[in-house]
């Protein structure tokens, strides 16, 4: 019923559909060819997403979007600060699932002296990857609280990594206004034993070539060049951040009731007590997912030096996905601050934001879109245009079109390794179940989803990457 009344308002961008006699304020990025494998349900939470208190323009779907908790994934929305909520919904419990690139010196022939199975078998021994895996690292609850406060940061003072790399992080690798006594103690007992692991799901780390440049300029400003080896970690907050989104949904819930018409979307207003304080455990959270990567890039860095004693893997750019934050954009032709929630979601932000690093300034936010094992990994550059359109958002990746129960019946790991072999990858993982819920074929086409961004101008291509080798938890 929604995709049959959908209005297309221009090349790629949709009006939602006509609800009880009204058009809601909803608008999504797809093009013809991502509206086959759209789901119904998500864009019934795109129109849930705009009945909330003091929703800003219009609720968001972007190009990789498909059914999430509360907000579909690739759902964006911004709010009044004074009139509007937060929710958990809309930043997910995976907080600050994102991604970090890091490029190096390193071409495929320097990795063919060593054997990309040596190499891959070694990072998948030194960085801790599944369901429950633990830390190498061990430290006190005292300590927790420092990396709760102070992200990334904590952990370049500790010695493990350098200055650089929180300052080509979004927020330089730490939330502002994180009180870990709104972190609940059994968040912080999930946690404790997990900084600088992977976990499991759709987290990866992989070790990738970049097979095309389309923005020379730009790739230059980003430090990136055709052959060059990279390697992307995406991983999130593990089981505190999953905690604290477990526990505000329940305290919401108790202190405010659930909404009749999704109790998904559960919520307090932004300047209630207990908005500020799920504002606050939710930077807790993104802080521990800021140092979670910073602990995995010093490891892969201490491991490198092991086969290549010249290495240099150094941070292209740190990028959430999965997370609320205050920020001005336009408003009614007038500059406002504003609550934007990303829930699967990159911040794309044009040349000249403050909030970008300042050595990319000039040029634009680096936004960073992975595929599926198997599939190509794109670099853009933020718009100014995503900013009117989106509040400077884009996708975050290519958006599943098969849930991970279906991939299970459905779907041979045997097969998928032989298949990925084929194309020259190689895989470790912590269990077949995570290749077989991982597979190409349950995701959407990674290379639409980023055409459709670049053609609406709202995350604009810079390179291209190819996977060489895969660990998945």
């Amino acid at each position: 019923m929604y995709k049959e009344k959908l209005k297309k308002i221009s090349e790629n961008i949709w009006e939602i559909p006509m609800i009880n006699g009204m058009l809601v304020p909803g608008r999504i990025f797809f093009s013809e060819k991502l509206l086959n494998n759209l789901e119904e349900d998500a864009l019934k939470q795109i129109a849930n997403v705009a009945r909330l208190p003091g929703i800003l323009k219009y609720s968001i779907g972007l190009m990789d979007m498909h059914v999430g908790y509360g907000f579909p994934i690739g759902g964006v929305a911004a709010f009044d600060i004074e009139k509007g909520i937060i929710s958990p919904g809309g930043v997910g419990y995976d907080i600050n699932c994102s991604i970090r690139l890091l490029r190096t010196n390193l071409t495929l022939a320097d990795i063919g002296k060593i054997g990309r199975k040596e190499l891959l078998h070694s990072l998948f021994r030194t960085i801790p990857s599944g369901v429950g895996k633990g830390s190498k690292l061990n430290i006190t609850y005292k300590e927790l609280d420092e990396v709760l406060i102070n992200g990334a940061q904590w952990a370049v003072k500790k010695g493990y990594g350098e200055k650089e790399d929180y300052i080509h992080t979004e927020d330089n690798g730490k939330l502002p206004n994180a009180n870990p006594s709104d972190v609940s103690q059994r968040a912080k007992q999930r946690g404790i034993g997990q900084l600088g692991t992977l976990g499991a799901g759709n987290h990866f780390l992989e070790i990738q070539k970049v097979e095309e440049i389309f923005d020379e300029k730009t790739a230059k400003a980003f430090g990136l060049k055709k052959g060059m080896i990279t390697i992307m970690i995406h991983c999130g907050s593990r089981g505190l951040g999953h905690q604290v989104a477990s526990d505000y949904v329940g305290l919401m819930g108790k202190e405010y009731g659930w909404p009749e018409f999704d109790r998904e979307l559960v919520n307090a207003p932004i300047q209630s007590e207990l908005g500020k304080k799920y504002l606050s455990a939710m930077a807790c959270a993104a802080n521990f997912a800021f140092a979670n990567k910073q602990m995995i890039t010093h490891w892969i860095r201490e491991d490198l030096k092991h086969y290549f004693s010249n290495i240099k893997a150094d941070v292209v750019y740190d990028v959430c996905h999965n997370i609320a934050k205050f920020e001005k954009h336009l408003i009614n032709s007038k500059e406002k601050e504003i609550l934007v929630m990303r829930k699967g979601a990159t911040r794309s932000f044009g040349r000249g934001r403050k909030e970008i690093s300042e050595d990319y300034r000039d040029i634009g936010q680096p936004v960073i879109i992975p595929g599926s094992m198997g599939t190509a990994s794109y670099v853009l550059v933020g718009t100014k245009e995503a900013e009117v359109l989106t509040f400077g958002s884009t996708a975050h990746g290519a958006g599943r079109v098969e849930s991970r129960t279906s991939a299970r019946k459905n779907i041979s790991a045997d097969k998928i390794k032989k298949e990925l072999e084929k194309k020259g990858i190689d895989i470790e993982a912590g269990s077949y179940k995570g290749i077989v819920e991982e597979a190409p074929e349950v995701y959407k086409d990674i290379d639409e989803v980023v055409r459709v961004s670049n053609e609406v101008g709202i995350g604009k291509l810079v390179a291209k990457l190819i996977p060489i080798a895969v660990i998945k938890g």
